[in-house]
């Protein structure tokens, strides 16, 4: 399954190491095989890991490209990665593991925002872009693999779960009686809302 939460500080602050593990502890058990940390002052990533492709340490992540230039972290499962290595091997791209985590980041950097249009499966991910300092999330079409959001303050955060959101300082668990009134008319949610006023699904 994984499990992914990131904290991007908007105004260049750097990133607070234990309040990142804290909410990447707060989803241990979607990965119980390992977890995971990248900073760079403004940018903390953390991940959890459910090894089922490549269960060598080769594939732990975050993952980041030779050059430290890209890092990932993912949840999810790419169906046609397969092909989609076969393509970027034919462009020129090396790989080291067997993961599709490695193939939605070579992708990134061969198509750019462009790679989702690639991937056929389920999948949330977030790539940090470092010579550009630019942070990009995706998520599958029908938000199979789910991603949570909030801006506090002069701080973007995200998670997989909703519960690593609510261990950033300062954020407020208020209940939006608006979308509980949609969802018990509606028996859904048909917006980006949640149950909770800051927090976003993405």
């Amino acid at each position: 399954m994984c499990g992914i939460c990131g904290i991007f500080n908007l105004d260049n602050a750097p990133v607070d190491s234990s309040v990142l593990k804290d909410m990447n502890d707060a989803i241990m058990h979607r990965g119980p095989d390992g977890e995971g940390y990248f900073t760079d002052k403004k940018i903390g990533l953390g991940h959890r890991r459910l090894a089922i492709i490549d269960l060598s340490s080769h594939a732990d992540q975050p993952m980041s490209s030779d050059m430290d230039n890209y890092t990932i972290i993912y949840n999810g499962e790419i169906y046609n990665y397969k092909e989609l290595r076969k393509d970027l091997t034919d462009l020129g791209h090396q790989f080291k593991t067997n993961s599709d985590t490695e193939v939605v980041l070579h992708s990134y950097m061969e198509w750019g925002k462009d790679c989702v249009v690639h991937f056929n499966g389920m999948f949330a991910f977030a790539i940090w872009d470092k010579a550009e300092q630019q942070l990009f999330l995706a998520r599958d079409r029908y938000g199979i693999k789910p991603l949570y959001y909030a801006f506090i303050n002069n701080t973007f955060i995200f998670a997989s779960e909703q519960k690593a959101l609510l261990r950033y300082p300062n954020i407020k668990n208020d209940i939006d009686l608006e979308t509980v009134i949609e969802y018990f008319t509606f028996q859904n949610i048909f917006t980006d809302k949640t149950f909770l006023k800051q927090i976003q699904l993405f």
